[in-house]
């Protein structure tokens, strides 16, 4: 049974017009360095866009008590609970393991606090409760490396110790109670 053709041309027309449009759709690296000048910014589909200051406000308290939350669970499972057990000492059993984790860790709390405390700045309660605590922030950023070659591993414990629970009690005095939650792996050696 022949097939008339004007369906073979509408049918390769069509074929056409969706493997062009494939191939428009996908880049190369050609064609995104020439464009990455104009690179416009969109947010991720799903992501609440706060439009009022209430709103600002409400999501800045949200978000601090996320990542603050991610920064207490990763200290306290990688680093704090290790330490009170002496796998950091010298001799212990897998102790090479647990200073590697407790270093990336320490990374993660970091990289999560500076978060937290930018994220504090939306609401001015939170604010005027977190602004104290930026110094002992950024005084555990060279922690984490202290931490990974097992130098003063008893001091670096205690300091990630100590930043966590003022920040902890900076949210609850400004009505953003935070409660430890371990990050999964993927997001630790994620960052």
């Amino acid at each position: 049974m022949p097939v008339p053709v004007r369906r073979l041309f509408v049918a390769l027309t069509l074929c056409c017009a969706l493997i062009g449009g494939a191939t428009a759709c996908g880049s190369d690296s050609s064609s995104s360095s020439q464009q990455d000048t104009a690179a416009v910014v969109v947010p991720a589909k799903g992501t609440p866009t706060p439009t009022t200051s209430a709103e600002k406000q409400k999501f800045a308290k949200t978000r601090f008590v996320a990542n603050a939350g991610l920064a207490a669970g990763a200290t306290y499972q990688w680093i704090v609970k290790p330490y009170k057990a002496g796998k950091f000492k010298k001799g212990a059993k897998g102790r090479k393991l647990a200073l590697v984790k407790a270093g990336l860790a320490g990374a993660f709390a970091y990289n999560r606090l500076k978060a937290a405390s930018n994220n504090a700045k939306g609401d001015p309660t939170l604010a005027k409760a977190v602004a104290p605590l930026t110094a002992g922030i950024d005084a555990l950023k060279d922690l984490p490396a202290k931490l990974r070659k097992g130098d003063s591993t008893d001091s670096v414990a205690n300091s990630f110790d100590d930043v966590i629970n003022k920040v902890k009690e900076a949210g609850k005095s400004a009505g953003a109670e935070v409660k430890d939650k371990v990050p999964s792996a993927s997001q630790l050696s994620g960052g």
